[in-house]
Order: C-alpha cells, then structure tokens, then sequence
C-alpha cells in the first residue's frame, strides 16, 4: 500500500549521534531538505528530548536524520503512542544504516533526502512482541552461552567500562582457552506449531517481517558434519522459549529472557520510500 507524500511541512529531528558522527552529511541533508520544502530543525540532546520533539510534530511530517538506532527509536515512540498508523515517518540515513537501506531507503546523503521530498509513503509489516518493543527489518537469535561475551552493551558497566577497568588494572595473566560453547536450546513454535524443541540444539534463529502480516522463520539446526538444511516457517505469532536468551531486534540487543512472543501487525507503520518507476 502506498501513497503520496506531501513535502510542504517537515519536522527534521536530527539524532545527536548523527551530529558526531558525519557532521557534513548531517549539513547537506538539511540543506536538501530546506531547499525543497518548509522546515522546522529540531536538535535534542538526547532520548527524551527526541521524544518532546516527535511527539509535538503538529501536522508536520516527521523526518529523521540518523542512523538505524534513531529510525528504530522514533518507530518505537510513535508505537507506544498509538500513533503508527497517522503517521508517514521519513529518514535521511547518516551513520549505521544497514537497517534503512533493507528497508528500501537510498544509502546515500542526497539521495535518501530526495526521497523524502519526491518520495511515496509505503505501508509496511512490524513485529511487536510481549514487551511492547517492536522490530522493523529482522529478529536475531544467536546462541549466548552463560558467561559469553555480549555483543552490545545496554547499561552502564558496558564495553567500554569494562576497556577501562582492564586499562587501570594489573594485566593478569593469560588464561587457559575457554571450552567452546554449546549450542543453543529453544523451542520455536510459530502459530502454536513446533518448528524446533529444546532437545534440538539450534546455530540461530531469525525472524523477518514478511508480506501481507506474515513472518518468515528460519531456524538452522546444529550440524555435525554435512551441514543440516535450515527449517523454515511462516506464521503471524512467534514464540521463543530457552534458558536466558538474547536477541537482537535490528540494531538493539536484548535479553536475557526465557521466553519472547513476537506478532506481525500487518501494514502497521509507513515509511517515505523512492517512487518506484512505472513501466513505459
């Protein structure tokens, strides 16, 4: 489903961390964007003021410059506000931007600001789970064992905490090899059907908003010599369940849980995408 997306009034939140990161595309963009239509320049300081910002848009059309941490953030604001589905969100990708360019966001400065100008507004599927957090592109579920390094820190005592700690601190000694770790352990059931059970160990598990309120499955069995085929799936509820497993919901890590529901709402947000060219 697409329609048409007026450029006349924009509110461009610009995330801080696009500020830091690539402060000339951040200039362009905006320039772009001022070129082509009325604009209002937000610049927060951090999360809550960028949520003070999107949530006082007014009848302005929400534009993001930003990485994928921010599309994420402003997706997830306009959830929990219920206000998805009134709301065309847009984004001029600066920074990490893996997630909008899948999504179908131009990568480059101009481009993607183009886009938002001359662009069509696209309805697309969303995976919303039990905690009200939502995932946009794809769900990852890799086998973290007790103990294993994390591969993104979300609180205080991440990182680069432990970085400094190791800087200050005596250099112990170098210790003996870690066992490799086991395999995963999970039940993945998609619409109440088993995919796999705990008695299978499992690589990974992804999960991907699909077309028409469907997510794609995929779970890839532990091999032992030849490699096992993957088991795929589709459904529009997916349950996990393990012992204290992590995800990652497209550029965030989280966990550890025990057991996650993800449902696909189907045509649940909309995103300014290029117009797509009609065949002559």
């Amino acid at each position: 489903m697409a329609t048409s997306a007026t450029s006349d009034q924009l509110l461009v939140i610009i995330d801080p961390a696009a500020r830091q990161t690539d402060g000339e595309s951040v200039r362009i963009a905006k320039d772009v964007l001022s070129a082509g239509a009325a604009t209002k320049v937000c610049l927060p300081d951090g999360p809550a003021e960028f949520a003070r910002a999107l949530g006082r848009r007014g009848s302005r059309r929400p534009v993001v410059i930003g990485g994928d941490r921010a599309l994420a953030r402003a997706v997830a604001l306009l959830h929990r506000q219920r206000d998805l589905t009134g709301c065309a969100l847009s984004v001029v990708p600066v920074g990490q931007t893996a997630l909008a360019e899948s999504l179908g966001v131009p990568g480059g400065t101009v481009a993607a600001a183009r886009a938002v100008l001359e662009g069509t507004a696209r309805r697309l599927d969303l995976l919303v789970d039990d905690s009200d957090g939502v995932v946009l592109g794809a769900l990852g579920i890799p086998p973290v064992p007790a103990g294993a390094a994390e591969p993104l820190a979300l609180s205080p005592g991440g990182p680069w905490y432990r970085s400094l700690v190791r800087t200050l601190a005596p250099r112990p000694p170098r210790p003996a090899a870690p066992p490799s770790p086991g395999p995963a352990r999970l039940r993945v059931e998609v619409d109440g059907e088993t995919v796999v059970d705990l008695d299978q160990p499992v690589e990974a598990v992804s999960v991907t908003p699909g077309s028409s309120g469907v997510a794609e499955v995929e779970v890839r069995p532990l091999s032992v010599g030849a490699a096992a085929a993957p088991l795929l799936a589709a459904g529009r509820t997916v349950t996990v369940t393990g012992a204290d497993f992590r995800y990652r919901a497209d550029a965030t890590v989280s966990g550890p849980v025990r057991r996650r529901t993800w449902r696909v709402r189907e045509a649940a947000w909309a995103l300014t995408l290029p117009t797509a060219p009609t065949g002559g």
